[in-house]
C-alpha cells in the first residue's frame, strides 16, 4: 500500500497543481463591481480645451498616458495634438498645412496641478513644436508610457517613417526613450535607443514591481496583436533588458520575446490591484470594437486571464471610432481610472465637432 501511494503521489501532484493554480488565481483576482464615467477628468479636458484665453495651447490630442510627479503634480503625455483656437459653436479651423490656423503635434505634454491644465511643446508660442523632436519631415514620434527614475521624467516614444506618397505608406520604425528634467519638459535633455530588433513596439505600459521595471509591448501584425514582455532592474528603463521566453524563462535576446496573448491594443495598462493585477485594453478580437476589456492575473507576468468587458464605449458608430483604452493608477477617481482615445475616419469631422478628438475617461471599480 505505501509503494502504491508513492506510485500515486506523482499522479495526485499532477492533478491537484492546476487546480491549486486555478484556485489561487481565482483568490488574486479583482472581481468587476461597474464602471461609470469619470466627471471630472472628462469636464476638466472639455473646459481647457475649450478655452481660448491661449491659442497655442491644447484643444484635442491622443495617446493619454500620464505621471504623476514628486510635487504633486500630473504630467498628461499626448500624442497627435491640435493647438490653437475653439470656434464659438464648437469647430475649430483647419490646421495650419491645410490653410487654416490650427497648429498639428505630434506629441506634447499638458501638466495638471490642483485642477488646472498647462501646455507643454517646443518653440514658441508663435511657432510651437513637439516636444520629442523628428529627425525630418518624413519622421516622427508617438508616446508611449512614462515613468520616474532618479528624479528624472523618462518617456517612451515609437519612431514611425514615411516610405510613400499614400494616406497609409508609413510604418513603425524604432523604439526610443527620453530623458527630462521635472521642471523642464519642452525638450529632452538625452534620448537613448531602446531595443528594437524584434518588431516590437515597447512601450504599450510600464510597472514597477519588486525591484524591476516591467516594459509591456506589442508586435502589431494589423488585424492580430499580440503582447509581449521585457523587464529591466530598478526604475530606469536605461539599462540591460531581459525578454520573457516562450518557456517562461528571461532572456538577454531580444530575438527570444515570446507572444504572450493576442487581443490587445497598441496600447494598454497592467496594473497592481488589490492582491492582483490587471490588464485593460481595448479588445482588438473585433475588428473596431466598443469594447474595454480586463484580464486578470496573480504575477505581473501573466498569464492574464477571465476576460470580462468593463465598459462599452458610447462614441462608437459610423465614422467614429474608440482605441487604446488603458488605465492610469496614479490618478484619484471613483475606481481605476482608464482613458480612451476617439477618432474619426473622416478628417474634417475633427474640425466640425472638437469634442471627436478628446480622451474620455471612465472609472472602473473592482472589490
Amino acid at each position: 500500500m505505501k509503494r502504491l501511494r508513492l506510485a500515486l503521489a506523482p499522479l495526485l501532484l499532477t492533478l491537484l497543481l492546476p487546480q491549486q493554480a486555478m484556485a489561487a488565481e481565482a483568490n488574486c483576482a479583482p472581481a468587476f463591481q461597474g464602471s461609470s464615467v469619470d466627471t471630472r477628468l472628462t469636464d476638466l479636458f472639455t473646459s481647457y480645451g475649450n478655452d481660448n484665453s491661449r491659442l497655442d495651447d491644447w484643444t484635442g490630442a491622443d495617446g493619454t498616458y500620464s505621471l504623476r510627479l514628486q510635487n504633486g503634480r500630473e504630467v498628461w503625455v499626448f500624442s497627435d495634438t491640435f493647438l490653437g483656437r475653439v470656434n464659438a459653436d464648437g469647430t475649430r479651423p483647419p490646421v495650419v498645412e491645410e490653410g487654416g490656423s490650427t497648429v498639428f503635434l505630434n506629441n506634447t505634454f499638458a501638466v495638471e496641478r490642483d485642477g488646472r491644465l498647462r501646455t507643454i511643446h517646443a518653440g514658441s508660442a508663435a511657432a510651437p513644436k513637439a516636444v520629442m523632436p523628428p529627425r525630418d519631415k518624413n519622421h516622427w514620434f508617438w508616446a508611449g508610457d512614462a515613468k520616474l527614475a532618479g528624479g528624472l521624467v523618462e518617456v517612451t516614444y515609437q519612431e514611425y517613417e514615411r516610405f510613400g506618397e499614400g494616406p497609409w505608406d508609413w510604418r513603425w520604425h524604432r523604439n526610443v526613450v527620453a530623458r527630462f528634467p521635472q521642471g523642464r519638459l519642452n525638450r529632452p535633455i538625452s534620448v537613448h535607443d531602446l531595443p528594437s530588433a524584434s518588431g516590437v513596439a515597447w512601450a504599450s505600459a510600464v510597472l514597477e514591481d519588486g525591484g524591476y521595471t516591467y516594459v509591456y509591448g506589442v508586435e502589431d501584425l494589423g488585424g492580430t496583436k499580440y503582447m509581449h514582455l521585457a523587464r529591466v532592474a530598478g526604475q530606469s528603463l536605461v539599462g540591460s533588458w531581459e525578454f520573457l521566453t516562450a518557456s517562461g524563462a528571461w532572456s538577454p535576446n531580444e530575438s527570444d520575446s515570446a507572444r504572450l496573448m493576442n487581443g490587445v491594443a497598441n496600447e494598454y495598462s497592467v496594473s497592481r490591484v488589490g492582491s492582483g493585477y490587471v490588464l485593460i485594453t481595448h479588445d482588438t478580437t473585433e475588428a473596431l470594437s466598443a469594447k474595454i476589456v480586463a484580464y486578470s492575473s496573480c504575477s505581473p507576468t501573466g498569464p492574464f486571464t477571465g476576460k470580462q468587458v468593463v465598459y462599452t464605449t458610447p462614441e462608437t458608430s459610423g465614422n467614429i471610432f474608440t482605441y487604446n483604452a488603458h488605465a492610469h493608477p496614479d490618478i484619484a477617481g471613483d475606481g481605476l481610472v482608464v482613458s480612451y482615445n476617439v477618432n474619426s475616419f473622416v478628417n474634417t469631422d475633427h474640425y466640425r465637432d472638437v469634442t471627436i478628438y478628446r480622451p474620455r475617461f471612465v472609472d472602473v471599480k473592482f472589490g
